[in-house]
């Protein structure tokens, strides 16, 4: 996780074309922004640096839930802010930051019940536009909040309004993509998360996750969290691993073992109050 998407300059390339495209679209979108720029958002108070990313990931439930109308609106909108599809994946579109060398790729997600997992959905009445159904993205739609989103560009601020996800809406969405791929980059998201959250730490975020999603923290939740409390019991293991050693790139200051130690205890606790 130490390449140049996972830095500073590749997290303020991603933010100023989220800004551009909503820009374009001409009003706050119904998508909710999910993923890697949403930890910053979230922990805005803590004296840590999250790494950041230069994806922008979406959920488009809403989005789709709205029609055409919208759907087409936003395929313009990522058109005029000089994104196009990344070959025959319709959900990823993907453009040259100029000036910064960086490529920003916006992912559509989407988690519709009546269509399988890991399939595309093509959006009606657009030419290239759809998304990905993924499991566990509904979450963030369940869970969102409108803030304002600010890039510099030519001189001028420019300003946006966005649906990002809450804290509980992140932290479900980011337990069941991780229990999916078991990449690095999600361990180390939810343990920072957990840890950072301007709510308090990870006793406030299950909190949140208890009174919003009770209901949803069994069947296929209930194996994302067991996945999740395997990989965080041992500070050896790849989750603590994980935040460890992102922490450690940001913060040199800080010890790898310390940083493990207190993510398996955070994790473990947040397991243990939300009735694992």
């Amino acid at each position: 996780m130490s390449d140049e998407a996972r830095s500073r300059n590749g997290r303020a390339a991603a933010e100023q074309a989220l800004v551009r495209i909503v820009h374009h679209y001409g009003q706050q979108p119904e998508f909710v922004l999910l993923g890697g720029l949403v930890p910053e958002l979230l922990c805005q108070q803590s004296p840590f640096q999250h790494a950041g990313t230069t994806d922008i990931d979406v959920q488009v439930n809403l989005e789709i839930t709205c029609g055409a109308v919208n759907t087409r609106r936003l395929e313009q909108a990522l058109r005029n802010a000089e994104f196009s599809p990344e070959s025959e994946r319709i959900w990823r579109w993907m453009s040259e930051i100029e000036g910064k060398r960086q490529v920003v790729k916006f992912e559509l997600l989407a988690d519709l019940e009546d269509q399988p997992a890991q399939v595309d959905v093509v959006f009606s009445e657009c030419e290239r536009l759809g998304a990905v159904n993924l499991r566990g993205t509904r979450f963030a739609a369940q869970d969102r909040h409108s803030m304002q989103l600010h890039a510099r560009q030519g001189g001028v601020t420019h300003h946006a309004s966005i649906y990002v996800a809450g804290l509980a809406g992140f932290i479900m969405a980011k337990i069941a993509a991780a229990h999916g791929r078991h990449l690095p980059k999600d361990w180390y998201d939810i343990a920072f998360v957990l840890q950072h959250n301007d709510r308090g730490g990870h006793r406030e975020a299950a909190g949140l996750v208890k009174q919003l999603f009770s209901a949803e923290l069994a069947g296929d939740m209930t194996s994302a969290l067991v996945d999740l409390e395997a990989n965080f019991a041992d500070p050896s293991f790849q989750g603590p691993q994980a935040y460890a050693e992102q922490m450690v790139i940001d913060h040199p200051d800080q010890d790898a073992s310390v940083l493990a130690a207190d993510a398996v205890v955070a994790v473990a606790q947040f397991c243990a109050a939300v009735g694992r």
